[in-house]
């Protein structure tokens, strides 16, 4: 079954999140806060669902390939802002925290997509334009809740 290419795009529009406080460095999520954020979280999902029906290595590898620069520049702007706030060590010390806390978090589940779900959004992410789709989203599937139109999309699928 085919899906919209477009769903990605619609993902910023769908979501209207607050920015709270960060737990890496107490200051507002930042883009490449969101974008680390939404590797980790693909990362630990795809490792999860690897031995389902619904195993997506693939796609998050292709996923991962095709967004290399934009990771590659959110990490190094994610780190260049902590060692402001924390020093070098402190910096070290912090992206080790939010690697362990986005395992946590998602190590049991998403919590409110499947690996069916997971996976075809990274599939999607995979052939997804640029910065933005993916800050679309980590909005979207970093949230605790889908708003209902990003729930009725996902379990359609």
């Amino acid at each position: 079954m085919l899906y919209s290419k477009g769903i990605v795009a619609a993902f910023a529009a769908l979501m209207t999140l607050a920015i709270s406080p960060s737990a890496v460095g107490q200051v507002e999520l930042t883009s490449a806060e969101k974008i680390k954020k939404l590797d980790i979280m693909l990362m630990v999902s795809s490792l999860r669902c690897r031995t389902g029906p619904n195993n997506f290595r693939t796609a998050y590898q292709r996923f991962n390939a095709r967004h290399l620069q934009s990771l590659n520049g959110a990490h190094r702007e994610l780190t260049a802002r902590l060692v402001a706030y924390h020093g070098n060590e402190g910096a070290k010390k912090a992206l080790d925290r939010l690697g362990v806390s986005m395992a946590n978090q998602y190590g049991q589940g998403h919590p409110w997509m499947n690996c069916k779900q997971l996976s075809a959004a990274t599939a999607e992410l995979a052939d997804a334009g640029g910065q933005s789709e993916l800050l679309g989203a980590a909005e979207t599937m970093l949230s605790s809740r889908p708003s209902l139109e990003a729930g009725a999309q996902f379990v359609a699928r």
